[in-house]
């Protein structure tokens, strides 16, 4: 494989340069001087920011933007074999690397790298983090999965010391990192268009625990029911933080405010370790706190600092967002595509002021929706009325037998109301007639659902 190395910088073309997590990337190595060109389909502001800061950029893809000074080629999951400038590269012998290969590669660069793993909370923990180590003035180099106010947007370029980042489970792309820190938040039956089982699942995760060298640590959710499993036997350090006071770090005496957002007290290793208040709602949202208080510790940070950096965090986009008002109506939008997500979400909703709860659920992917049929019923009727919407395909063809009518069916068979509308203007209306002062509108879906609820508070 390709070594990429700061000390000698090379030149790098990205296929899909316009893409979130690929335009971070290659801002990330402008920034530590190396040549930069790629290519997109149709230009943006993220290629528009990239051509500002020095990269070339070409739209749309074709085998001429492979030139002869191209060291390597970096491509993302989207990109077949069948591509141009992939098929020239091969064709040419140029080394090649998928994103996660290049993370991998990347994390090399630093000397602290930390991957923040699971298969629920990975961006919510990420910024968390994020915060506190900014707040320790640590300078990190940063790459999220979502939109974070903090660094507006989704990557920071800091110093060559610390580089945090969240660790994605699917197509197995963590095994490709090299961390020094690992935290693993949870391990939930999910991708099971790549993965067999969740028994292959956790194999997976196992795999990236012994990525950790006998100087690193990993820091593991203990409520998790495999988590011994996973950390059986690891040359490192292994640390570990519950909600059920099972773990090295535990939280008590938890209260929630009016907006749902937590106090509480860590303890470690039973001893009191501080108090700790989080500007965002959620019992989930302690259970990821507590991981980032290890992180800290970890790292060695002062309490005060952690609790400082803690209680800066507002959230990012899409992750229990406050949309505005449609009226005397609350919009909130979320993320969740999964039922362990739904519940929390829902959850963290009960909490929330509200008459009544209105979920505009918008299933994602056609084999999640077929494989967790039952389990997405059960989530949503933690909501007083359901309103659906059509599965969103993503990178799925409408092969596998399975609509949102199945889904209405089964939550209809629980007893909780549920419509559904084939368009989003049909939702639109449907809400507009049906929902009264004080009632809680809540989008969710890693899909398009979001339109809805700005749509709803446009006016």
């Amino acid at each position: 494989m390709y070594t990429l190395s700061f000390q000698k910088p090379a030149h790098l073309h990205f296929i899909g340069i316009g893409g979130i997590s690929m335009s971070g990337l290659a801002a990330i190595l402008l920034n530590e001087g190396f040549t930069v060109s790629g290519s997109d389909s149709q230009a943006s502001q993220l290629t528009e920011r990239l051509e500002k800061a020095g990269a070339r950029i070409s739209c749309p893809q074709a085998a001429e933007n492979i030139t002869d000074d191209i060291d390597a080629v970096v491509y993302t999951a989207a990109i077949h074999p069948d591509n141009p400038e992939y098929a020239c590269a091969v064709s040419r012998g140029i080394p090649m690397l998928s994103r996660a290969e290049l993370l991998g590669q990347m994390m090399k660069n630093y000397r602290i790298p930390i991957c923040v793993s699971g298969t629920h909370g990975k961006t919510t923990t990420t910024s968390m983090a994020a915060h506190v180590l900014m707040e320790a003035g640590m300078d990190p180099t940063i790459s999220v999965g979502g939109v974070l106010p903090l660094i507006q947007g989704n990557y920071r370029i800091g110093g060559r010391d610390t580089f945090l980042m969240e660790a994605c489970e699917y197509t197995n792309s963590f095994l490709s990192f090299f961390p020094k820190i690992g935290i693993i938040l949870d391990i939930d039956a999910d991708h099971l268009d790549f993965f067999k089982d969740l028994e292959d699942i956790r194999h997976s995760f196992r795999r990236f625990a012994e990525l950790l060298p006998a100087d690193g640590t990993l820091i593991i959710n203990a409520d998790d029911p495999a988590y011994k499993m996973i950390s059986k036997d690891l040359p490192c350090r292994t640390v570990t933080y519950s909600l059920k006071g099972s773990g090295d770090f535990t939280a008590d005496a938890v209260s929630y405010d009016e907006m749902g957002c937590a106090s509480f007290r860590v303890m470690k290793d039973g001893a009191p370790y501080g108090s700790f208040s989080l500007s965002v709602p959620g019992e989930h949202n302690v259970s990821n706190a507590l991981a980032v208080i290890a992180l800290g510790d970890t790292l060695g940070l002062p309490a005060e600092t952690i609790r400082a950096g803690l209680s800066s965090f507002h959230g990012t986009n899409r992750r229990f967002e406050y949309k505005g008002k449609m009226g005397e109506v609350t919009v909130i939008d979320d993320y969740a595509h999964h039922p362990t997500e739904i519940r929390a979400t829902l959850r963290t909703a009960a909490k929330y002021p509200h008459r009544k709860v209105w979920c505009v659920f918008q299933p994602h992917t056609y084999t999640r929706t077929k494989s967790l049929l039952h389990e997405f019923a059960e989530a949503l009727t933690l909501a007083d009325h359901v309103v659906l919407a059509d599965i969103y395909a993503a990178r799925e063809l409408d092969i596998y037998g399975i609509s949102s009518r199945d889904v209405q069916e089964e939550i209809r068979k629980l007893g909780t109301d549920c419509d559904y509308f084939p368009s989003f203007a049909e939702i639109e209306a449907f809400l507009r007639d049906r929902c009264e002062p004080g009632d809680l509108v809540i989008t969710m879906g890693a899909g398009n659902v979001v339109r809805i609820g700005e749509d709803l508070t446009a006016g």
